[in-house]
């Protein structure tokens, strides 16, 4: 089989060709990553991937982890201006066999190709070998995806739009951050307030109770940390806020699935954050449940710093398929 694998991002795609011979062994042929920005479609994302690689073959398979959901095999995506069908792309681009997966569907069969240098552990407990998995994960927006065992020694993976249920504030500074937020956007969704796309928020409510001007001037992930280094208290207030709601956010899903299997925290944003995901902060915010603070504290938390976890688990996904979940 020559596969092509692609993990797609609002901010960045990163796809890889690889050949699948018929006793499982695996040859990474090409891999590149690419600014969404740059291509008006998924199918020019491809012609160009297939150009840069110049191989002799012609790919057979091709396999899309989306961010969003998806029906019959067609999704828009959340953040990124893209309506993908597959049984059109399969016309368009010639391929065989063209098929969609949630992104963090794919992150979740991702964990399970992680070495231990994959991973940072930020609560130190045991990992149940059967026990539920989750990994969830702020990029351009937030994903999440959970993961039980299918009793034969693997895990079936399924999606879902979790980042999108409703934020509840943890404390007053919280609700007034909601409330600023509810007049601009109506709706108040979890990845409004963690995900790359919340830090302009942030950054703007953090500016606004110190009293300073606000200006038009978008401010992203990257221009925030350079503020906050470079001594704007506007800014490191702004992270600070991040990392607590973040934190609020991973104790949620802790909670929710009881992930004793391990709960794994991916995407782009916590591993340029480390040294702050790390901090005692971080898991402070994440215990913070009241009565059901022992949950959280009992579960095996960690950070996965290899950029290539989509990717790697949409490869499984496509060598591997479970049935098609829409």
């Amino acid at each position: 089989m020559e596969l092509i694998a692609g993990d797609i991002g609002g901010t960045s795609c990163r796809l890889a060709w690889v050949t699948a011979e018929a006793g499982g062994a695996q040859l990474l042929r090409f891999e590149r990553e690419y600014p969404s920005a740059a291509f008006a479609t998924a199918d020019a994302l491809i012609r160009q991937f297939v150009a840069d690689a110049a191989l002799k073959h012609s790919p057979d398979s091709l396999l899309l982890a989306l961010p969003g959901p998806m029906r019959i095999q067609r999704a828009t995506l959340t953040n990124l201006d893209w309506t993908l069908d597959a049984a059109d792309m399969r016309v368009s681009l010639g391929i065989p066999h063209v098929r969609f997966i949630n992104d963090f569907q794919a992150a979740a069969a991702g964990v399970a190709t992680q070495a231990a240098d994959d991973m940072i552990s930020l609560n130190a407990q045991p990992v149940e070998p059967d026990g539920v998995r989750a990994v969830t994960g702020a990029g351009t927006g937030l994903g999440l995806a959970f993961m039980l065992p299918d009793g034969h020694g693997s895990y079936r993976c399924y999606p879902s739009e979790g980042g999108h249920i409703d934020f509840a504030p943890a404390n007053a500074r919280q609700a007034q951050l909601l409330e600023q937020l509810r007049t601009h956007y109506g709706h108040v969704s979890w990845e409004r307030v963690v995900s790359g796309l919340a830090m302009n928020d942030l950054y703007r409510f953090c500016r606004s109770e110190s009293g300073a001007l606000l200006n038009d001037e978008p401010v992203d992930g990257a221009a925030l940390a350079a503020r906050a280094n470079a001594g704007d208290p506007a800014a490191e207030a702004a992270l600070e806020l991040f990392i607590d709601l973040y934190g609020a956010w991973v104790g949620n899903v802790a909670l929710l699935y009881q992930p004793r299997g391990g709960l794994y925290i991916a995407g782009g944003i916590a591993t340029h954050l480390q040294a702050r995901m790390r901090s005692p902060r971080f898991m402070a915010a994440a215990a913070d449940k009241g009565r059901m603070r022992g949950v959280v504290e009992r579960t095996p938390i960690f950070l996965v710093t290899n950029q290539r976890l989509g990717v790697r688990g949409a490869i499984a996904a496509a060598l591997h398929p479970e049935p098609v979940l829409e």
